[in-house]
């Protein structure tokens, strides 16, 4: 019998060295087997900064709960949306039974605020709208099937702030309850985390300023408000204020996370407030206290950097959504985009410090899906689009999506957040989520890890305690760089990134450098720290690693590309007198896009602009380092 569990100990190691198996489970197997002596003692080791976990989730996902989602099609409330996420089988609206390959150690169900839960409420009958016209407006168009008349109506009234076309209060409270509590019953410490949230959809004038809000706390908490949604304002400061309430009455924590940039027309990293006024010391105090991590990559394009801010970055022009605002209402000019995507605003948060003395965006980094299905599907064999209309069905990559007239081939089967922490509980990713040892991917589970210091060796990188090291010598992702002990010094970093088990190899990890010079300019730099294929970074700084991409099939061979690569690098341009930020990108090597499943399963040619082949990549969030 001791063997036996000897053996699964064994096993379980094993798997979580492909990171297969959480290690709570390994530990929880291993007291078991102590305990089988008599002798023996249950034990449980003391919880060190070195034992943080890796663990990966959703935090921005919507189920018919959302107004769009349910006009749309969707049907799957969130105890569907939680199951599928666990790892359960769910039928969906067309009887298809899915189930996902490898479930989420967390997810974050975030329905809209404005008008949350209000459909498939009158749908059930469980909301009577009674004296409210506009919701007897909503129910009539929903039992006649008048869909168009119901989304155009939608569409009107959406952003509008007059008193008499908000969801009343109790409707409100109730709705936002029976989220709380459904969050509170599928969230099991340990084993599955289910944060509480909701989106503020702000756009002005149909740019976007949508934020994801999350919640530390449970529905004890989170049931004495109920959500702060555009209709009561479209200004970021105000969501930053009743974030605030929030905590001075409940005695919780809250954070807001932006996303999309990409469709902002400027105003997501603008230097001037919502008011028109430029930024202020206490706008950069409060940005940088609510919003500590941004999402970087989801279904509507990545948001990374764009060709035209990184023209010397060959792999700037990535699933690139660049046409217009969220709503195409207007077009996009190129004085937008340096307020629009995150490494241009990673370096204009170095210009504002050195003025305000404050940086407002001092931000981690994370992926997500904001797919509107209730399905958490990011990878390109296994997406099941943004709404419920593009879902896998012959012909969905030339569909028009809805008023925004977008092409659904250009739709992105991304993202993921990527955690380091303590535990799989609300407290443990919320934390690491606030400390910014986060990163993002698009889809994929590649492995990252990143310490910067000043002395870091390969024999640190080789040691079986590296971790140890990085935490006692060196700060994670997300963290500042304290000075080094002299001015000839240049920071090392520690890098680590291994292949996703279920994917495709690594092509290279580069490091991204942005720096702010002594005439308040800044500038960015991409390094090729670590190349697979034996390919040396000093040779061969941007030489392709080559494509087995095969769209007939579709798929690809792990013949080229590495299963991890590692280094220790030193920044040789360093200059100490000169703010700066570092951050990894990891490239895999080619593989084919969700267009080209869809291709070869529906019989169909891709569109002419759409290759069919995708380079997945992770981002870890920033190391940062201020003079003195």
């Amino acid at each position: 019998m001791a063997s036996d569990a000897r053996k699964r100990v064994f096993r379980l190691l094993a798997l979580a060295v492909l990171g297969i198996a959480p290690v709570c489970v390994i530990a929880s197997t291993a007291a078991a087997t102590a305990a089988a002596s008599d002798t023996a003692v249950p034990y449980s080791a003391p919880l060190r900064e070195h034992d943080r976990q890796l663990f990966w989730g959703d935090t921005h996902l919507h189920t018919s709960a959302s107004p769009d989602a349910y006009i749309l099609g969707s049907r799957l409330d969130r105890e569907a949306a939680y199951r599928f996420a666990r790892g359960e089988t769910i039928t969906v609206e067309t009887g298809a039974r899915v189930r996902l390959r490898r479930p989420l150690d967390f997810l974050a169900i975030t329905d809209h605020a404005e008008y949350l839960g209000v459909f498939p409420s009158i749908a059930t009958g469980d909301l009577d709208p009674g004296d409210w016209e506009l919701g007897n407006r909503f129910a009539d168009y929903m039992r006649e099937g008048r869909d168009r008349e119901l989304v155009l109506l939608f569409s009107q009234v959406i952003q509008s702030d007059r008193a008499e076309l908000r969801t009343p209060g109790d409707v409100r409270n109730a709705i936002w309850q029976a989220a709380s509590e459904s969050a509170d019953h599928w969230n099991v410490p340990g084993q599955f985390t289910a944060l509480i949230g909701y989106e503020w959809t702000s756009m002005v004038t149909g740019d976007n300023l949508h934020r994801v809000v999350l919640f530390r706390d449970d529905a004890e908490r989170t049931d004495q408000i109920v959500p702060f949604s555009a209709q009561d304002s479209t200004d970021p400061e105000h969501l930053w204020q009743d974030l605030q309430r929030y905590e001075n009455l409940t005695g919780g924590k809250v954070m807001a996370i932006a996303h999309n940039g990409n469709v902002s027309n400027g105003r997501m990293f603008s230097p001037q407030r919502e008011n028109g006024t430029p930024l202020t010391r206490a706008y950069a105090k409060a940005r940088a206290r609510w919003e500590p991590v941004y999402e970087v990559t989801q279904v509507k394009g990545d948001g990374e950097t764009h060709p035209l801010l990184s023209p010397d970055d060959p792999f700037a022009d990535f699933e690139t959504w660049d046409d217009g605002n969220i709503t195409l209402t207007a077009p996009k000019t190129p004085d937008m985009l340096p307020y629009e995507y995150a490494r241009s605003a990673l370096r204009e948060g170095l210009r504002h410090e050195s003025s305000l003395g404050i940086n407002p965006f001092r931000f981690g980094v994370i992926g997500s899906s904001d797919m509107h299905t209730g399905l958490s599907t990011t990878e390109e064999d296994n997406y099941f689009g943004k709404f419920v209309h593009d879902a896998p069905a012959k012909g969905r990559m030339q569909l028009k999506m809805g008023k925004q007239l977008q092409t659904a081939w250009r739709l992105v089967s991304a993202g993921l957040a990527a955690v380091w922490a303590e535990e799989n509980t609300r407290e443990g990713i919320f934390d690491a989520l606030q400390r910014r040892e986060v990163y993002a991917t698009t889809g994929t589970r590649i492995r990252l890890r990143m310490f910067g210091g000043w002395d870091f060796t390969q024999a640190d990188l080789q040691a079986h305690d590296r971790a140890v090291r990085g935490y006692r010598h060196g700060v994670p992702m997300g963290s500042e760089l304290p000075s080094g002990s002299s001015e000839a010094d240049a920071p090392t970093f520690m890098v680590m990134a291994y292949r996703d088990p279920l994917g495709a190899t690594l092509d290279r990890v580069q490091m991204v450098k942005g720096w702010l010079d002594t005439e308040g300019k800044t500038h960015e730099r991409v390094y090729d720290v670590a190349l697979s294929a034996r390919r040396n970074p000093q040779e061969n700084a941007t030489g392709d690693v080559g494509n087995t991409v095969d769209l007939s099939v579709p798929g690809w061979k792990n013949s080229i590309g590495s299963d991890s690569l590692e280094t220790v690098w030193t920044d040789p341009d360093f200059n100490p007198s000169q703010p700066a930020f570092y951050y990894l990108r990891v490239l895999e090597i080619p593989t084919p896009r969700w267009t080209a499943y869809d291709a070869v399963i529906f019989s169909e040619e891709l569109d002419p602009q759409d290759s069919g082949v995708i380079q997945e990549r992770a981002y870890s969030s920033p190391i940062w380092y201020h003079p003195g």
